[in-house]
């Protein structure tokens, strides 16, 4: 099997910044109703209720719509994105004009699908009607780094804190930093968000993201701790078992890690975490096939849920060894949007194909912003040495090995063993 390209793993934490903690600007009044143990569950419920109380209240349904995105955020589960559509476009019908509330949701929906484009038309439609909603500058914020619009991002990223610091923002300029390299100043506004989080879902969000940060930099003790306080903020949540689990294979517990990876598959069988436990399974000497074919499966459901992801496309591709195939699925993704995972993934296609002065070009472009993580790093040099620029080679392989010795299970060995034929050492 191919390698599975490591790239997507950014894209997909982007995708949970996207939703995290959206909140419509003016939601229905609550209703009285027996406490739920689940702060999302009790806020569908709430709108629900209140919508059968009063049907005719467009705010209420833009709140519900709101509610049903953040469900799916939290529970990655793309079956719900029809449901937050529906009821935004039943408080558009409600009230066609000046319904910044309805677009925002339909933005922040177009954004969890991938619709890049269309997000950034919903942000600035809602923007014209109201130029300080916060929430509108953060689906604009959102789409606009996915489109390769850094200037752009950046801009709404401080009008959002302007309008309204709070969680949604600082993890959105979080992003931003981390997108520039900037990884210790992303972790600083990591931690203030965390200190805003109103709830265990919102704690356990930005637990994992400070555990991806101090993964990204090799800090496996620090991510450990980020991702256990994450799963006792919520016991349920993903990203933080799936941050366990690359804990444990870095550590060498690779039992532990495809326990973890059997387990939060078991219970949301998404493209990339399944990719990951293929990968892992491969290394742990099982077949992966199962995996895959779930994968695959897993991609199809999300399509037909009104998603478009060619990031996974050809990481699915990869897996199959098709690279020709992932060539033209990340090319197409690259013409819709120039984020820096577009540019890395594109690049490791086309090597993947024996095409690498034309993937040069894109794994230069992956860097050009500033971030430069571990998996861009040894992309850049194995295409490098295919070249035959053996110090490109070897300055990318170290760069690399120092920035997160443990990026990959596969990549990080083959790394080590590249730097020793080179002549360098880690």
């Amino acid at each position: 099997m191919r390698r599975i390209l490591f790239a997507l793993l950014a894209a997909a934490a982007l995708v949970l910044v996207a939703g995290v903690a959206f909140r419509p600007t003016r939601p229905p009044a609550a209703t009285p109703a027996a406490a739920l143990a689940d702060p999302l569950t009790t806020r569908v419920a709430r709108a629900q209720q209140h919508l059968r109380d009063v049907p005719g209240d467009w705010t209420g349904w833009a709140a519900l719509g709101g509610a049903y995105l953040e469900q799916a955020r939290v529970t990655a589960d793309p079956a719900l994105y029809p449901k937050a559509q529906q009821a935004a476009e039943k408080s558009l019908a409600l009230r066609p004009r000046d319904n910044g509330d309805a677009l925002v949701v339909l933005g922040a929906l177009a954004n969890a699908r991938h619709d890049f484009a269309a997000a950034r038309a919903k942000a600035q439609t809602a923007l014209r009607i109201d130029d300080h909603d916060a929430d509108a500058y953060g689906v604009l914020a959102d789409a606009l780094t996915q489109l390769g619009d850094a200037a752009g991002a950046s801009a709404a990223v401080q009008r959002m804190l302007d309008t309204r610091p709070g969680l949604a923002a600082y993890a959105r300029a979080s992003y931003d930093l981390e997108l520039r390299g900037r990884i210790a100043a992303a972790a600083d506004l990591m931690r203030r968000a965390l200190i805003d989080a109103a709830d265990p879902h919102d704690a356990a969000f930005c637990h994992s993201q400070l555990g991806d940060l101090a993964f990204g930099r090799g800090d496996l003790a620090s991510a450990r701790d980020e991702y256990a306080a994450a799963l006792a903020a919520d016991p349920a949540s993903i990203a933080a078992q799936r941050g366990r689990a690359r804990v444990r294979a870095a550590q060498g517990d690779l039992a532990g890690a495809l326990t973890d990876y059997a387990d939060l598959t078991a219970r949301l069988p998404g493209p990339t975490y399944l990719l990951e436990y293929a990968e892992l399974a491969t290394v742990a000497g099982q077949d992966p096939a199962p995996h895959l074919a779930l994968a695959g499966a897993a991609q199809t459901l999300f399509t037909a849920n009104g998603g478009r992801d060619g990031l996974a496309g050809a990481a699915l591709a990869l897996a199959a060894d098709r690279p020709a195939e992932a060539v033209t699925a990340a090319r197409a993704e690259w013409a819709r949007r120039q984020h820096p995972d577009v540019a890395d993934t594109l690049a490791w296609s086309l090597h993947e194909a024996g095409r690498d002065a034309e993937a040069l070009t894109y794994a230069r472009r992956a860097v050009a912003g500033g971030a430069h993580p571990a998996t861009y790093a040894y992309h850049l040099a194995l295409i490098h040495l295919a070249l035959g620029d053996t110090g490109a080679a070897r300055a990318e392989l170290s760069r690399a090995l120092a920035t997160n010795p443990y990026f990959s299970p596969v990549d990080g060995p083959t790394a080590r063993r590249a730097l020793a034929a080179l002549g360098g050492s880690q």
